[in-house]
């Protein structure tokens, strides 16, 4: 059986803690910064952890991000 390869567009979206759990990265956070607030900006550089629901249908496709 050949090996599982990482689905390619997740591995930038998406960064796997040291415990286990699955951070995800906010958009709107790219470019066009200059129109928005301070407080937004600083809210979207956050990088939350997902929900246990939504972890579970990635975890085929993050196979071997570490």
């Amino acid at each position: 059986m050949p090996k599982m390869k990482t689905h390619s567009s997740l591995k930038g979206r998406f960064k796997i803690t040291g415990t286990g759990k699955v951070k995800r990265y906010k958009a709107y956070r790219n470019h066009l910064l200059s129109g928005k607030s301070g407080r937004q900006k600083r809210v979207l550089a956050t990088n939350p952890v997902m929900a246990p629901g939504d972890v579970r249908r990635l975890k085929q496709g993050l196979a071997q991000i570490k």
